[in-house]
């Protein structure tokens, strides 16, 4: 989808980015996810790797594998300077703009009639089903709001990078996931601090002058909480019924 923000003005092709991207999102969960609801969750996780390969590998089969510009948007890429400090407005406006996103998921969850059914299907989509939830329309909604926040976290992060091809997109969604397990799944405050802490610690591996290792190191992390506590950081614990 940010292909198509090449050909036309960015004050254009953002809405129409995050519009194709939230349609994208409803498709797949309709035609991937919606027939394996009742079965093993090992067969949808299969699924959505499918799916994450069919889309890069179908990128690739239109643009090519060949690096391309960025459409650059000139809002986004003005540089500010505040005392020494001197960045690009994406890279002040990111994690304010996450913080505020955040906090508006967790009313939408919290304090909305759509966000209970959304916890009460989580829970036990059968049991909700019984109480009169439409469960595909909940669920639709769900990944409508996932495909969104998506495209907005694409936009803000491959704004600040000069090309972009099918395949650059896999290592930071690698990221998130690894950032949601640290934080604890389920857990959107966990999440976010876990992404937070990943950040944080590879830009200092990449001060220190270790940027080799800045990869290696999300994912020792992942490897150590696994461990240590493998619901992270805020994830509920869990107990086992006799």
């Amino acid at each position: 989808m940010i292909f198509a923000m090449a050909s036309m003005p960015w004050f254009l092709a953002i809405p129409v980015v995050l519009i194709v991207t939230v349609i994208l999102g409803v498709s797949i969960e309709r035609v991937a996810y919606r027939p394996l609801r009742s079965a093993p969750r090992m067969s949808v996780m299969i699924s959505a790797i499918g799916v994450s390969y069919l889309l890069q590998n179908l990128a690739t089969y239109l643009f090519t594998a060949l690096p391309k510009g960025y459409p650059e948007i000139p809002l986004l890429k003005r540089i500010y300077q505040i005392g020494g400090l001197s960045a690009s407005l994406v890279t002040f406006l990111t994690p304010v703009l996450t913080l505020i996103l955040v906090y508006g998921l967790i009313l939408l969850i919290n304090h909305t009639k759509i966000g209970m059914a959304m916890r009460a299907v989580s829970k036990d989509y059968e049991t909700a089903s019984l109480m009169g939830i439409k469960i595909n329309r909940v669920i639709s909604f769900t990944f409508a709001v996932g495909s969104l926040l998506a495209a907005i976290g694409s936009i803000l992060y491959f704004t600040d990078r000069m090309t972009v091809f099918p395949f650059s997109g896999s290592l930071p969604g690698l990221k998130c996931f690894v950032a949601a397990v640290f934080g604890g799944i389920g857990s959107i405050p966990g999440a976010v601090i876990g992404g937070f802490i990943l950040g944080l610690g590879e830009t200092a591996l990449v001060a220190l002058g270790y940027s080799t290792f800045s990869d290696a190191f999300t994912f020792i992390l992942l490897i150590v909480m696994l461990l240590i506590r493998p619901t992270g950081l805020f994830g509920e614990k869990t107990t086992d019924k006799v």
